[in-house]
């Protein structure tokens, strides 16, 4: 994983954690849905948070769509 977390670089990461391929996986689908669980859900905040942008695992959970832990990175990176 490179050191600048991108949309796609999320995706690739969940992809990656669910063994599936990246294209299968639009930004409103609902993770838990495509069978990531809690345990993934914290490595995968762990993982992004080594790029420096800190990732809630509770704010992650309100809504489990790439669409939304992709504004939160946003959110948590500076202007």
């Amino acid at each position: 994983m490179s050191n600048t977390l991108t949309l796609e670089s999320m995706r690739a990461d969940i992809a990656r954690i669910l063994h599936e391929d990246p294209a299968e996986i639009a930004n409103d689908d609902n993770l838990m849905d495509l069978g990531l669980d809690s345990m993934r859900t914290m490595t995968l905040a762990s993982q992004w948070g080594e790029t420096g942008v800190a990732m809630d695992f509770s704010e992650m959970a309100l809504n489990a769509t790439l669409e939304h832990w992709w504004a939160l990175v946003q959110a948590a990176q500076p202007r």
